[in-house]
């Protein structure tokens, strides 16, 4: 079975993570932009039917003469009949009903439907959804400056493990935002204005598609930090293989030595864009080295 070389595996797992992360913020921004983190329906009242107005979305009158104030009129719907389901959808920013009888939607802030003592986590949540994005697009410029222009293999290291420390700060802020959202709406559900609450009511695409950018989040951070994680093992485990290789063919008098030279031999590697953990193929070169 043909063995991917280590850099080319590193290169393999930087590209999923950089995908990852862009795929999880263009999803949040979707989520967060949109108004249908719930949807459902409202129980209302039907409207008169109007002029030559009829269908099921309206109360009739047995009278051709609707128009006459003296004429005696018989409206024959009864219980539910009277009540027609109004579609909605609400996200964090408003809530949209369907008009009946017309076209289009009528709007409200989803902000003023809120009940006053859970305002301030509803804002709590809006921020924290900013910052969430924000931190997401820092990690997602901080992978490509780390795959297009990254200088050293010590710098990448470098930029990899800030870039994972910020992926981690962004899920656990999402994670935090959208649950805060998920309280608000449902005491707002239960406590909020009577010309809103809704019959019916589920979780929405928006909803489902921000959860979505959070699993895509830490998948991110877990192949960047495994990313990381591996490199150093095998720097270390290469580190290790080239002092037991100076010990054997230049049996050093001093049993710190090998382990000065090859310290010389690494922090050379400040300098080069070579991979750090490719394996030693000639030692001659380091007979050049000053510690030795």
């Amino acid at each position: 079975m043909p063995v991917s070389a280590p850099g080319t595996d590193r290169r393999q797992r930087a590209s999923a993570a950089f995908f990852l992360s862009f795929l999880s913020l263009v999803f949040s921004v979707t989520a967060f932009s949109s108004n249908y983190w719930c949807e459902g329906t409202r129980k209302v009242a039907k409207p008169f039917c109007i002029g030559q107005a009829k269908g099921d979305n309206c109360i009739r009158f047995n009278s051709p003469d609707a128009n006459n104030s003296n004429a005696v009129q018989y409206i024959w719907e009864t219980g539910d009949d009277k009540f027609v389901d109004r579609k909605f959808h609400a996200g964090i920013w408003y809530s949209c009903e369907e008009i009946i009888n017309g076209e289009g939607e009528q709007c409200r802030s989803f902000i003023s439907l809120t009940p006053a003592s859970d305002r301030g986590v509803l804002w709590l949540s809006i921020v924290a959804e900013l910052l969430y994005n924000i931190l997401l697009l820092s990690g997602v410029v901080l992978m490509s400056v780390e795959m297009c222009y990254c200088s050293t293999v010590i710098d990448g290291l470098k930029i990899n493990a800030f870039s994972a420390v910020v992926i981690v700060l962004a899920g656990l802020l999402g994670m935090v935002a959208h649950m805060m959202y998920t309280t608000v709406f449902q005491m707002t559900v239960n406590l909020g204005p009577e010309d809103w609450r809704p019959h019916t009511w589920d979780y929405g695409w928006s909803y489902c598609l921000a959860w979505a950018s959070f699993a895509c989040c830490m998948a991110a951070a877990v192949t960047t930090i495994n990313k990381y994680t591996k490199t150093i093992l095998e720097f270390k485990h290469k580190r290790k293989t080239l002092e037991r290789s100076l010990k054997i063919k230049y049996k050093f008098p001093d049993h710190a030595a090998p382990e000065k030279a090859c310290n010389v031999y690494v922090n050379s590697f400040h300098n080069t864009t070579e991979d750090c953990a490719h394996p030693v193929k000639d030692l001659h070169h380091l007979s050049t080295i000053s510690v030795l």
